[in-house]
């Protein structure tokens, strides 16, 4: 059995702007929780009895949230990772922490127990994990003879394909292959080339059900969207008469759902959450704790970040609210092109294919919407962005924007 696990945590997820400018990446939420939170459950399992993180960017926050790994029932230790020199150096990082065999994920992984055991299906082997895509070119192609690794290709090819899936179970082997490897062209010590010095010792084994790559921001809705059909049902807070609840419902400690409320699960509801009265939550909703949707406010398909708020006669449509926004009366969040074509993006500068027909807003940590504000689908706001009354917002803002 393996008891050890590396979690590489220290990215900066830039390409997830505006989540992770105040957030690390692995704390974004899935299903009301952190996706690292999410890893560590489906690791313990299988059996898993120490987790090491490896932590760089806002390692404090991770830190913070996770401790030494009591609340779960296992050991959790941190390795700093001073900088980043690639895939490669990351692993390096545990060379004389993990003796053992052991799984090694990335920290935006959405995982599950049942391929963590198919990965550890011959005990004396390592493996990697690979999954079929329509379109290879963001990702690292992987090519097997024999069911172990032939070859293993960096970003760049299109088309349909076998791509790296992020989970691997490695030995002492790779910690010595690591160091065998020199820079690439992109001056980094990458993990794909270690992994190709010793292919003959790599075993390849298919992923299996749901496989998200979450890279950008619209990628965590279709990421929640899969994971709340396997919510538990639980409810935990106060439920009202004159509720009407269909299909599951998690509710967590402290939170009402006051009467005149309908809800359509699945529906994650975390904790000191507050919900109608007259409120409609609909299918895919994750609500992370602290948050209001008020009276007539209606939303379908969302994340709503800790703190954030729908308080009165609002729309939110396959959209994420970021830490502690507000979104002011009657502000209305549209998610659907009149032409029913997929939403294009304009992130970091670039226009994108979202690759989805309803997208609505993500919105940045203590955004402000003024009364009857209307926000165009596909729209993107950074943090502490402030919204006039009546105003009709439509493409990307940077952070501390004003508009009126």
């Amino acid at each position: 059995m393996i008891e050890n696990a590396l979690i590489l945590a220290a990215g900066k997820g830039t390409r997830m702007w505006p989540l992770t400018e105040n957030n690390p990446k692995p704390l974004l939420p899935i299903g009301g929780l952190p996706i690292i939170e999410r890893q560590i459950y489906e690791l313990k399992k299988v059996g898993i009895q120490n987790i090491y993180i490896l932590i760089g960017y806002q390692m404090k926050d991770i830190s913070d949230k996770l401790k030494n790994g009591e609340k779960y029932g296992l050991n959790i230790s941190y390795i700093t990772q001073e900088e980043q020199n690639g895939t490669g150096h990351a692993v390096a990082q545990a060379k004389g922490i993990i003796e053992d065999r052991f799984y090694c994920i990335n920290g935006d992984m959405v995982i599950n127990a049942e391929n963590l055991m198919n990965l550890n299906q011959d005990e004396k082997k390592m493996a990697m994990m690979v999954t079929e895509v329509e379109d290879c070119s963001n990702f690292g192609v992987v090519e097997s003879q024999n069911n172990y690794l032939a070859s293993i290709v960096e970003k760049g090819m299109k088309g349909k394909g076998t791509i790296n899936a992020g989970i691997y179970i490695f030995d002492k082997q790779i910690f010595e292959a690591i160091d065998g490897i020199g820079k690439s062209v992109r001056g980094e010590y990458e993990l794909t080339d270690a992994l190709q010095s010793i292919a003959e010792n790599i075993r390849i084994v298919n992923h299996t059900g749901f496989w998200k790559d979450i890279g950008s921001p619209w990628d965590l809705i279709t990421a929640n969207e899969d994971y709340m059909e396997n919510i538990i049902e639980e409810k935990l807070g106060i439920i009202e008469d004159n509720v009407t609840i269909k299909g599951k419902l998690y509710l967590g400690k402290n939170s009402t759902i006051k009467s005149g409320t309908y809800i359509e699960g699945p529906v994650w509801i975390g904790e000191n959450c507050v919900i109608g009265p007259n409120a409609y939550l609909r299918k895919g909703t994750s609500l992370c704790g602290n948050n209001k949707v008020g009276a007539s406010s209606e939303v379908k398909n969302s994340i709503l970040m800790e703190g954030a708020k729908a308080p009165h006669h609002n729309y939110v449509g396959d959209s994420i609210i970021g830490k502690y926004s507000n979104l002011g009366s009657g502000t209305k969040i549209a998610n659907l092109r009149l032409d029913k074509e997929t939403i294009n993006i304009i992130h970091q500068g670039k226009k994108i294919d979202s690759g989805r027909r309803k997208l609505g807003a993500i919105i940045g940590d203590n955004v402000n919407t003024g009364i009857n504000t209307s926000i165009n689908a596909g729209t993107i706001l950074g943090s502490h962005v402030k919204i006039g009354p009546n105003a009709s917002v439509s493409g990307t803002f940077e952070s501390q924007s004003t508009i009126i």
